[in-house]
């Protein structure tokens, strides 16, 4: 007996750097400032609500589209932050995190042949769901310069064809930490003006916005709203990354067919998860206050490489520090990544690996979301390369 060969549907998709990263960490005993994910716990609270919820019976199937509770506080939330007010029976469903509301919505609108737009560096589920839907990436590749990464919105706009159906937008940006501003919404609103393109606006860092700049989310744009799939996620919100909870929001006639899809890839999320969720976001203070939370993180790390041969990017946002390290080695990103967690024992994500065709800009990401004697031991090491 023989077992048949498939084609592949991703003949570009190996094992992904982040799997590859944290592996060689876990070999060489290197601290992991690679994959984003929190090394601390969560609040107790949240922990204790969903143990309540499981044990007042919330453990079978919930509604297709959340939770209603659930999608009532995410509702409330945008609302109260961005001035959007979003149906919450008709316009949010609960997804099994970001990247499943990603592919949903890309699954949902993208036919054979459409083009989608995607800015990079760019997160790396993107371009599979894309070629999953028999779309075509077309990248655009963010200018860096001495102020850090900017999008080309002039570039953007020439890469607008008959065949656009999509701009993915992502802010606060991973993996570059930098943010979209007014301006930049501004922008965008004049390329798809008139057009029957749509927006995703990744925004799962929408709570990690620094040095008291708030978070341009689509949402607040009414031009961009009514054409966006808006999508966020409770694991980095949270520090609950393992969850996989988030949510979409968009216009209903959008949702209808987003919905079509997700009742067939996930059907529903987490029930207890969900409501104790819900319980939790009666208290708004732990996002209101993740900023300051992550500034001083943030502010921690770069206090610890000031003195070092590495050259600070901006960090307007999320979790990640991006560094050029030119002062130190000549090595190709990934190489130099691969040195660092062997030599340095220090483990970070080269942004190459955030490109669709082979780009060096000389640049690694770090991850700052740890514990602060995680961050001090990492920087021992690194502040003397």
């Amino acid at each position: 007996m023989t077992t048949p060969v498939l084609r592949t549907r991703l003949p570009a998709v190996g094992t992904t750097i982040f799997t590859e990263m944290s592996q060689l960490a876990a070999e060489q005993q290197a601290v992991n400032l690679g994959q984003g994910f929190p090394d601390f716990a969560c609040d107790p609270r949240l922990i204790a609500l969903v143990d309540e919820a499981m044990r007042a019976g919330h453990n079978q199937y919930p509604f297709m589209t959340g939770v209603p509770a659930l999608r009532a506080a995410i509702a409330a939330k945008i609302a109260a932050l961005y001035g959007r007010s979003y149906d919450a029976d008709t316009e949010i469903t609960v997804t099994s995190g970001a990247s499943q509301a990603i592919q949903t919505a890309i699954l949902c609108s993208v036919h054979p042949g459409d083009e989608v737009i995607v800015i990079e560096p760019a997160y790396d589920c993107y371009a599979p769901a894309i070629a999953l839907s028999g779309g075509v990436v077309v990248p655009v590749a963010m200018r860096i310069e001495s102020d850090g990464y900017t999008v080309p919105w002039d570039e953007v706009a020439s890469a607008v064809t008959p065949r656009t159906r999509m701009l993915i937008v992502n802010s606060p940006h991973n993996p570059t930490g930098s943010i979209l501003r007014a301006a930049d919404l501004a922008a965008l609103a004049d390329i798809v003006d008139g057009t029957d393109i749509l927006i995703l606006s990744d925004e799962v860092y929408e709570h990690m916005v620094f040095d008291g700049q708030q978070h341009e989310s689509v949402s607040r744009h009414p031009v961009l709203a009514e054409r966006a799939f808006v999508i966020s996620s409770f694991g980095k919100t949270y520090h609950v990354t393992g969850w996989k909870v988030g949510y979409v929001a968009a216009p209903a006639s959008m949702m209808v067919e987003f919905r079509k899809v997700h009742q067939y890839n996930v059907f529903t999320v987490n029930t207890p998860m969900q409501h104790g969720i819900a319980a939790y976001m009666a208290d708004p203070a732990p996002y209101l206050g993740l900023p300051a939370f992550y500034q001083k993180k943030r502010d921690l790390f770069r206090a610890g490489l000031a003195g070092s041969r590495f050259e600070l990017l901006p960090a307007d946002g999320t979790y990640f520090q991006c560094v050029r390290y030119g002062a130190i080695s000549d090595l190709p990103e990934a190489a130099f990544a691969k040195w660092l967690t062997r030599e340095a024992k220090v483990a970070a994500i080269p942004v190459s690996a955030f490109y669709g065709k082979p780009t060096e800009s000389g640049v690694v990401r770090f991850c700052f979301a740890k514990k602060d004697e995680t961050l001090h031991k990492a920087l021992e090491t690194l502040s003397q390369l």
